[in-house]
């Protein structure tokens, strides 16, 4: 009789639980992601440089404090050209998203942004807090419709801090020309 019972069981856990039925595959179309979770701030710049790579919106914002775990708001500081063309004060998490998921849209499926940074330099602030600055290069490869310039140059300084979950996360970021290209606050406001 236990025997019965120990094969009716059996019988009814392999039938119940789908334990071999297979999964749906993924859909090929999703975005790729290279994020990892910033236990430094050097995390965080490759984790800002893949986002932009990939085309990852989501992965883009999250490289920005959260006030949900960290006091300090987010606050970008555009260049003065960008501000006199473009009004962009009070910028923040919202109009990053925005603008990044603009460009998103107007540049080919299979291209990426390209984010090169050189004269790199990490300066602590004291305890959970660094200044990143360095100089960058921005290929935007927009779709030959699109009027905007595909190259950005400047210096960009990112104030960081590791927030309550013990992540590096940007709060503050300050855009500055440096050449005859537009600046990445060029970009930004022109595709808010």
């Amino acid at each position: 009789m236990k025997k019965i019972y120990f094969i009716m069981s059996l019988t009814f856990l392999a039938t119940s639980c789908d334990l071999f039925t297979t999964r749906e595959a993924e859909n090929p179309n999703q975005n790729r992601s290279n994020f990892q979770t910033p236990f430094s701030a050097r995390i965080v710049i490759e984790n800002l440089k893949y986002s932009l790579a990939d085309k990852n919106v989501q992965n883009y914002v999250a490289c920005f404090v959260d006030t949900l775990f960290a006091s300090k708001p987010y606050l970008f500081s555009a260049s003065s050209e960008a501000m006199s063309l473009y009004q962009m004060q009070g910028w923040g998490i919202v109009e990053e998203n925005g603008y990044l998921n603009s460009v998103v849209n107007k540049v080919p499926k299979d291209f990426s942004l390209t984010l090169s940074l050189s004269d790199t330099v990490y300066s602590s602030l004291g305890g959970d807090s660094i200044i990143y600055s360095a100089t960058y290069s921005l290929n935007v490869p927009f779709q030959s419709d699109v009027a905007n310039p595909k190259n950005y140059a400047g210096n960009l300084e990112l104030k960081m801090l590791r927030d309550s979950r013990s992540e590096w996360v940007i709060y503050f970021w300050k855009d500055t020309k440096s050449q005859t290209l537009p600046s990445w606050s060029e970009l930004k406001g022109s595709f808010y």
